[in-house]
């Protein structure tokens, strides 16, 4: 770790320090393909941690394989560049033997849904304390581009030049389906929401996911500019804040209603739908049934894609209930130490 130069604020006679986003990088150069999509999340993960005024020394950033994988090098906090798929399994281990640090993972659609699948679900149904950034670009970059599992059936890449017959994981779904507490999404360059819903989800007592669509300018460039050039984003996205109403369009013309069991994207003003009808979001309901509805909602079906905090709901924490659990277990027990649960036990004999 290197020198933090963070400010001393005075506030009423109290002093503390006040990180900026420059004390959590590291001096390391990056090696990611210029344009790459990594770079504005290491810059929001820095922006957001100092938006929190996390210690730098009290935060842990995992990883396991891919290009995603490479930025605990560039943080200035403790960092595990772990093996493949297992980042989620290792950030487990940190939070329970330290509870007290903000732990992040950095992962790929690959690392953490294909040989990390089963590390990804059981950490999420665990509720463990822990925040990954899910990067999805629908590839394997540093593989040099073979098809991930999100990507689309019938995507042509260097393992399916005939294009693909697999329909693909939905990180919300895999999310929901395993009881996540909380989901957010977010795009690579829409650096403002990012950084909210980073800030959002390190809040957030439990697993949080947030899956960042990420361009891979090498092996699937503008995978995502159906929603992210500026020409049309305005009405392909929508930015959901709970509390309010679910609108979206330029000048917020649109929103979306409920159309018997289903959503439905409507303007405003047209058809006989008022203002009165556009649904206000709720992400703290405990039934997941409408924010599994708006994740997956997608331009191809006439839908904007949703982004901010989807779902975040209130739910006990693995390591604060596994140490509950062990002090519970040693006010029963007389025997407290290893020294004398085994080494001084009358469970022993001398081999001669």
């Amino acid at each position: 770790m290197n020198t933090v130069e963070a400010k001393n604020i005075d506030i009423s006679g109290i002093k503390y320090q006040k990180y900026m986003p420059k004390d959590y990088k590291s001096p390391n150069p990056i090696r990611w393909c210029p344009g790459c999509g990594d770079y504005a999340i290491l810059t929001c993960l820095q922006k957001a941690l100092a938006e929190l005024n996390v210690d730098p020394h009290n935060t842990a950033v995992i990883s396991g394989i891919g290009c995603s994988s490479r930025l605990p090098y560039y943080m200035n906090t403790y960092g595990f560049h772990s093996i493949h798929g297992r980042a989620s399994a290792i950030a487990t281990g940190v939070k329970v033997a330290n509870p007290n640090l903000s732990v992040w993972v950095a992962t790929g659609d690959g690392d953490s849904l294909a040989i990390g699948g089963n590390h990804f679900i059981h950490t999420i149904r665990r509720n463990v304390d822990i925040n990954i950034l899910l990067f999805n670009n629908k590839i394997y970059g540093l593989t040099k581009g073979q098809y991930s599992p999100t990507s689309e059936r019938g995507f042509v890449s260097k393992s399916s030049p005939y294009g693909t017959v697999e329909d693909p994981f939905r990180p919300a779904e895999l999310t929901f389906g395993a009881r996540g507490t909380f989901f957010g999404r977010a795009l690579d360059v829409d650096m403002k929401n990012q950084v909210d819903t980073l800030v959002e989800a390190a809040k957030h007592k439990g697993t949080s996911v947030v899956e960042i669509l990420q361009n891979c300018v090498i092996f699937n460039d503008g995978i995502h500019n159906k929603i992210s050039d500026r020409n049309w984003k305005a009405d392909n996205t929508i930015l959901l804040k709970h509390g309010e109403k679910m609108v979206f369009g330029k000048d917020n013309e649109k929103g979306i209603v409920l159309d018997g069991w289903n959503l439905k994207a409507v303007t405003i003003g047209e058809d006989g739908y008022t203002i009165d009808d556009v649904l206000v979001h709720d992400a703290e309901t405990q039934d997941n049934t409408l924010h599994m509805k708006l994740a997956l909602m997608d331009t191809s079906v006439g839908m904007p894609v949703a982004l901010g905090v989807i779902r975040s709901v209130t739910a006990p924490t693995y390591e604060r209930d596994y140490e509950d659990q062990i002090a519970e277990v040693l006010k029963k027990s007389p025997k407290k130490s290893f020294r004398e649960f085994l080494l001084n036990s009358s469970n022993v004999w001398e081999v001669k």
